[in-house]
């Protein structure tokens, strides 16, 4: 397949969900410009896909802070040049700074999981839109395509296992922006979806992973997969939604969860 072939598409973060979708946009033909705060998993991915032949360029930021988020799409727009896509993906769990049960959590925990989270998707979509804005529609009328990322807790809670009340919190106000987004700026050709994935088996859900008691909750809760689910099951709905093969889709949460929505584990 070549669905990205002559296309541009920046994607933030670095590993997991994030690297599965670089390379895989590279693997079809198309140009991907990183941004991540994790300077050498960017240069690990520029030799991996370097070594194939793929147009990969990075920039290091931190996508909590305005003015590097704008340097960064600076940068794209010397580098690269017309932004087709723009997939959302870096996020952070707030459990080390103080996030958990309301009663419990900090300030400080609220504060950066909500900066972390839904500020710094606020920032790259409002970089990437106001590009998309100025540049002509594309052959089927399209200039441009934002792929947000939320989580399933945010609408289908697990109290007992992950009580993070401003993580849930932070991924909420994600799918609302998405909404308002698509809405406003569907009229120009700029679409704005989101998925929500469930347990995914990430360096942010080490903790989860080493737990035997979550890890038995998991294979039921999400019993297509039997536990955690793979980075890479959910690339193939990642790059539909950011392709010209949705381009008719806008304003959607669409979950990856492996059932997880429509299980119940038994007592």
């Amino acid at each position: 397949m070549s669905r990205f072939a002559g296309r541009n598409v920046l994607v933030t973060g670095s590993t997991g969900m994030a690297e599965s979708a670089i390379r895989a946009i590279a693997g079809e033909g198309g140009s991907v410009f990183a941004v991540s705060r994790t300077e050498a998993h960017l240069r690990a991915l520029a030799d991996a896909l370097g070594s194939v032949g793929s147009r990969f360029v990075w920039r290091v930021a931190d996508l909590r802070r305005e003015a590097e988020v704008e340097a960064a799409f600076d940068a794209f727009d010397a580098a690269v040049g017309r932004l087709d896509a723009v997939y959302s993906v870096a996020g952070i769990s707030g459990r080390r700074f103080g996030d958990g049960p309301l009663h419990e959590a900090t300030l400080e925990g609220w504060d950066s999981t909500l900066s972390a989270n839904a500020t710094s998707q606020f920032l790259v979509a409002r970089a990437a839109v106001r590009r998309m804005l100025a540049q002509a529609p594309d052959a089927v009328g399209s200039r441009g395509s934002l792929l947000l990322m939320s989580s399933t807790l945010a609408s289908r809670p697990a109290p007992a296992f992950f009580a993070t009340h401003a993580y849930a919190a932070s991924k909420g106000a994600i799918e609302g922006l998405a909404r308002a987004l698509a809405a406003y700026y569907a009229p120009h050709g700029i679409r704005v979806n989101v998925i929500a994935p469930a347990l995914i088996a990430t360096p942010m859900s080490r903790r989860a992973q080493d737990d035997p008691a979550i890890l038995a909750y998991l294979a039921q809760k999400q019993p297509l997969a039997g536990g955690p689910i793979a980075a890479e099951a959910v690339t193939p709905t990642a790059l539909h939604l950011l392709s010209d093969e949705a381009r008719m889709i806008t304003g959607q949460v669409v979950a990856v969860d492996g059932g997880w929505s429509v299980s119940e584990p038994r007592a």
